[in-house]
């Protein structure tokens, strides 16, 4: 591959890895230099993440790879449907914000399986730590390393593999600072993201202009690839199997959303350590951020497919032989974008992706280490660990699970997502194998008593099957029937399926159905729960993040009617 960084470029990365470098290294020996060694500083910085870094690095976390590349690459091939994830996860951490986050932290809860052994029992915690797990390292640090790794190669011209081993390499670097340092370090990285996401937009549409300005350059996307700007598919739309219509705003949208801000330790470690208050303004800030991140990864993503198509750039870039023929490979939209960028940006842009990226790792290999550390390791291996060897143990597991990560990418990373999948919904639909059992289990943990162990372990369990079942049920059974009353449609190789979101959706309701029944059963026989002490008082929120609120929902009331 031919290199594509100047000298310049090179320099400008040197510089933001070390500033980045020190900035990590001084708040580690700052933490270290005021005695605070605990388990609980480690890995979840208790008390110490003011709110702005509380949001920034829910977003550093999130925007990673999976976003910059697999969604710049979905809007390429969907549009600014795919949107739908980011504005109504806006809604969804406001949820999260009034609702979930009093529950944990009134009851002093630091691990999604600490919860649920509390909520539970010992079992369905352990059950589910190990399925986090499994989850966080086989789907998204796959992923993760995956996509970062084809977007950095595609821009410098270096070597796949070397640049999964860098990514992997920096963020177990920051990682092994624990919880703060990965808090901290992710303020800088959405400075930069939000920077070189508005930049490439910039470029992008002023070259559609004809260098006459962005304003005109919007205008004639809008104009000349319409279909690129539905929020909402009818059933004649192609991609309607990925965002299947109104179950974006009413559907398994929701599911994926709640259960990704509200019931993963990854995401959810963030706030775990900080006051009420304190939480709900990082969360909001959050929210906030969501609503800016279409115009930076998704609105680009159009853009290139525009210019694209009409030849004003080497389609080289981004077409791929498959079966014989040119295809374009969508995963390669965002490397395609950076090479647009000028000497010197162009370097400033690739750090400031290389961060989210690097980001995104640490806090995920953090959470791996969290879970098994305080879920695992100390529950069923040593019980009187002390709080020195649970934080070695937790440096360990960090170290490990990336190695594990980089061997899964380079051994099936490519038969995964690449030949021009969507890596974005690669990881939508997996992850929705499990999400709609684990959102039940929580939304009924959190909200009625009368929720026994056994109603859980069916959401486990019992949530994972169905989803199995509904993937593969086109296999055994034609369910073009089902096209008729719209919960079947045709995929690319003309067989009847039930779209995912939908799945997730019907899983969801049979998981709640299932779980309502054997807890009514065995309250009946005399089982007591552990309920949770729930107090609408926890719920209120202060002024000013009701009217906070209260913007986001009415920018995204305006958005999909501009845009349905």
């Amino acid at each position: 591959m031919k290199n594509l960084l100047h000298s310049t470029d090179y320099i400008v990365l040197a510089v933001y890895f070390v500033v980045v470098g020190l900035y990590g290294w001084w708040i580690y020996t700052k933490k270290k230099n005021r005695e605070v060694a605990a388990s609980k500083d480690f890995f979840l910085a208790e008390g110490q993440l003011t709110w702005w870094a509380i949001g920034a690095s829910l977003i550093a976390s999130n925007i990673s790879a999976e976003q910059m590349t697999g969604m710049s690459g979905s809007g390429f091939q969907l549009g600014l449907a795919i949107s739908s994830y980011e504005w109504m996860a806006a809604i969804s951490l406001i949820i999260v914000a009034v609702f979930f986050m009093p529950v944990y932290l009134k009851n002093k809860i630091f691990t999604m399986p600490q919860f649920l052994h509390e909520r539970y029992n010992s079992s369905v915690a352990m059950i589910m730590a190990v399925f986090w797990l499994l989850l966080y390292i086989v789907v998204n640090l796959l992923s993760i390393l995956y996509l970062g790794g084809v977007a950095i190669a595609g821009i410098t011209g270096w070597d796949f593999t070397l640049c999964v081993l860098l990514l992997a390499l920096f963020s177990v670097f920051i990682a092994l600072g624990g919880m703060k340092v990965v808090g901290y370090t992710s303020a800088i990285q959405v400075l930069f993201l939000v920077f070189s996401g508005v930049l490439g937009l910039y470029i992008a549409l002023n070259m559609i202009s004809g260098d006459t300005g962005i304003v005109r350059g919007f205008s004639i996307l809008r104009k000349e690839v319409p279909q690129h700007f539905h929020m909402i598919f009818d059933k004649t739309n192609p991609n309607y199997i990925d965002l299947p219509g109104l179950s974006v705003l009413i559907g398994g949208m929701w599911i994926a959303n709640l259960n990704y801000w509200g019931c993963n330790q990854y995401i959810t470690q963030r706030a775990l350590g900080a006051s009420l208050p304190v939480a709900r303004k990082g969360i909001l800030f959050a929210a906030f951020l969501k609503m800016l991140m279409p115009l930076i990864i998704v609105v680009p993503g159009i853009a290139i497919y525009y210019l694209y198509q009409h030849n004003m750039i080497d389609r080289s870039l981004i077409d791929i032989t498959k079966d014989g023929a040119l295809v374009a490979d969508n995963n390669k939209t965002y490397p395609t974008l950076l090479q647009l960028l000028p000497e010197g940006i162009k370097g400033v842009t690739v750090a400031a992706f290389a961060a989210t990226v690097i980001s995104s790792l640490a806090a995920k290999v953090n959470s791996i280490g969290t879970i098994f550390t305080l879920d695992i390791y100390k529950k069923a291996f040593n019980t009187g660990a002390t709080e020195k060897k649970l934080v070695n143990v937790g440096k360990i597991s960090i170290v490990l699970s990336t190695i594990l990560g980089v061997l899964l990418t380079l051994a099936i990373g490519d038969a995964l997502m690449g030949e021009g999948k969507q890596g974005f919904q690669y990881i939508q639909e997996y992850t929705g194998f499990v999400s709609p059992g684990i959102f039940a289990m929580f939304l009924l943990g959190f909200f009625w008593k009368k929720t026994t162990s056994n109603a859980a372990l069916f959401a486990i369990i019992g949530g994972f099957i169905l989803s199995v079942l509904l993937k593969f049920l086109p296999g055994w059974v034609d369910l073009e029937s089902l096209n008729q009353i719209g919960f079947a449609v045709q995929n690319k190789a003309g067989v009847f399926e039930i779209p995912f979101l939908d799945r997730m959706a019907i899983v969801f309701l049979l998981s709640v159905l299932g779980m309502t029944g054997i807890s009514l059963y065995e309250n009946a026989k005399g089982v007591k729960p552990n309920g949770l002490e729930v107090d609408v008082k926890m719920f209120r929120t202060s002024t000013s993040f009701a009217v906070g609120s209260l913007i986001i929902i009415g920018l995204l009331v305006a958005l999909y009617t501009a845009f349905y």
